[in-house]
């Protein structure tokens, strides 16, 4: 026997040996497996797993092939659900601003704001103080009241009056944003943002953050220094500085004319890419109940190397984000889940899709895709349970959080059988919405479950790495989520669906709100033609309207609405017991909805 033939029998035999070995352990979910899917999904080799990027293919793929290891057959195009996500808003080569006869210099005396729309605008400018109009019970301003920005460049302050006042009224309106929609409700052509002393000397520019929803506001947007602002005031007698300082001081606005024009070109370039979802069907035995689908599912998608606009808690830090908690340790569970059912796919009455979602950390966008675009019968999806981060179990009080208990109304009962038994400490709340993917099921009337160890420092910073999981508790976890699972599969009925609707809480968008609508936002459309409704609160204003999950908010009391921002800042203007009408657009549709707050 030739030495090439004895190895090749050799290596032959440990291949069959190592796949015999593989086939007897992959029915129970072992401490060894979870580590050994964190430890690939959280290494650097995949750099974070940002969508669109390497890294996120390689994870995407990694859960796909397991999927079919484990006899599980995948669909949509071989596994994958692709759809296409915004990652950055990049300035093109057709950007130009000219003072007079002054150029300015992209990048060191101007910038183009992220919201801007790309086009050309050539007039002149009439300045509007920190550029506000506010009509609150205890406040009342106008930087608008004695000019008309008609068809102008308006100049505006960045910030507000009451830089040091944490709680000030004006903290709600001072956005750049909403100061760019304003300025186009009062059909100013272009919006030109200043920074005065507050933040920064006169050469500091904006360090402008990609937004995951990057709609434009229909108007060119601009940044300019107070240094080249000072020289659009020169004939005025006064300087940015002077001009930030008195209306501080007085607390009254200093709005006036001016006499230079300006000239720009602005152009973005959003840059798109595609990502997918996972998804892989194991069907059901039951001549019936196999029509019936139950998903289990996890978010396999991190922020990359973080940095401005990632969602990152440490934006100033460009850094391999690994994720490991977030939420390599939900996809470890999914897949641990996955190998043990198809193990024992033979007992299996109901059909199970497993699904790793894309874009989660981008707004849900990955299950908002499915939701809007099913593979199955959406109709015929009877619960979902999402893992998302079960890897951080405190192993003395060991506590996990399970939401959407109140989402049908035999989960209580259902849950109670497999907790009394169990050494973890469960804390139940009712809501079917929350920042994750059962919201997106929630929102299409499917009862959910969402299991959690809950956030740590480490969250969404560098530091969240695979030697900080507790593997041991995430067996227990996902024990827990495979017998929880395993009886939605068997039941012979059905979970009756309830609506659990969101406890209302302040939050970076709803701060100085006073009233609600009782919608979910569906962030999955970048067309910046009106704001899709996610899903719609039982009882709430919108629902007594009879506001539909589909519908698209286009307009409020006659005032556009082309985005979340644009609803976010109509809200503002509008009071509890107000009557208002609202335009939407239902099944191609136009039609007019009168809403009582």
């Amino acid at each position: 026997m030739s030495i090439r033939l004895h190895t090749s029998l050799l290596l032959s035999a440990l291949l069959l040996t190592t796949h015999f070995l593989w086939s007897q352990t992959t029915a129970d979910i072992t401490v060894p497996e979870l580590k050994a899917h964190v430890e690939y999904l959280a290494s650097d080799e995949l750099e974070g797993r940002k969508p669109g990027t390497k890294g996120g293919m390689l994870a995407a793929t990694y859960i796909r092939d397991h999927f079919l290891q484990y006899g599980i057959k995948t669909i949509g195009e071989d596994g994958f659900q692709y759809f296409d996500v915004i990652m950055s808003v990049e300035p093109g080569t057709n950007n130009q601003l000219e003072i007079n006869d002054d150029m300015g210099q992209l990048d060191s005396n101007y910038i183009v704001m992220p919201f801007s729309n790309n086009s050309s605008l050539n007039t002149t400018v009439v300045f509007a103080g920190f550029g506000m109009e506010i009509e609150h019970d205890s406040l009342q301003w106008n930087d608008y009241q004695d000019i008309d920005p008609t068809g102008k460049w308006v100049l505006v302050l960045r910030g507000d009056p009451e830089p040091d006042n944490d709680e000030s009224l004006f903290i709600s309106y001072g956005g750049d944003r909403d100061k760019a929609i304003l300025a186009r409700d009062k059909e100013a052509a272009g919006i030109i943002f200043v920074n005065g002393p507050q933040f920064g000397d006169e050469h500091s520019l904006s360090k402008p953050t990609f937004n995951r929803v990057t709609a434009n506001v229909g108007i060119p947007a601009v940044n300019i220094s107070a240094a080249l602002a000072n020289k659009l005031l020169e004939e005025s007698g006064t300087s940015i500085k002077e001009l930030e300082e008195k209306i501080i001081a007085e607390m009254s606005n200093q709005s006036f004319e001016m006499v230079k024009t300006i000239t720009a070109n602005t152009e973005l370039t959003r840059v798109e890419v595609k990502t997918q979802n996972v998804v892989g069907l194991l069907e059901g035995n039951d001549p019936q109940l196999k029509n019936e689908f139950i998903v289990i599912g996890a978010h396999y998608d991190h922020l990359g190397y973080g940095g401005p606009g990632s969602g990152s808690r440490m934006p100033d830090t460009v850094a391999i984000h690994n994720g490991a908690d977030d939420n390599a340790s939900g996809v470890s569970g999914l897949m641990e889940i996955a190998q043990r059912l198809a193990a024992n796919k033979s007992s299996l009455k109901r059909s199970v899709l497993f699904m790793a979602f894309g874009a989660e950390e981008m707004g849900l966008l990955g299950s908002q895709f499915f939701n809007g675009s099913p593979l199955v019968d959406l109709k015929q999806i009877k619960a979902m349970i999402n893992l998302d981060m079960i890897g951080r179990l405190d192993p003395e009080a060991k506590g996990i959080m399970v939401a959407g208990t109140g989402t049908a109304v035999e989960m209580d009962s259902l849950l109670l059988q497999y907790e009394k038994n169990s050494s973890l400490s469960f804390s139940h709340s009712p809501e079917g919405y929350g920042a994750s993917d059962h919201a997106s099921f929630y929102a299409s009337g499917v009862p959910v479950l969402f299991f959690s160890t809950g956030a740590h420092p480490d969250y969404h910073t560098p530091f969240d790495d695979t030697h900080k999981i507790n593997f041991e508790g995430e067996k227990e976890i996902s024990d827990y989520a495979y017998a929880v699972t395993l009886d939605l599969i068997n039941r012979d009925k059905a979970l009756t669906f309830k609506e659990a609707g969101p406890k209302q809480k302040k939050t970076r968008y709803g701060r100085g709100l006073k009233v609600k609508f009782g919608i979910m936002p569906d962030f999955t459309s970048n067309a910046n033609d009106g704001l899709g409704v996610g899903g719609v609160t039982k009882g709430g204003p919108a629902s007594k309207a009879n506001m539909k999950k589909g519908d698209k908010i286009v307009a409020i009391e006659g005032k556009a609405v082309t985005n979340i921002y644009d609803y976010m800042n109509r809200l503002k203007k509008l009071k509890p017991g107000q009557t208002i009408s609202v335009d939407i657009i239902r099944d191609g549709e136009p039609m007019v909805l009168v809403i009582v707050l």
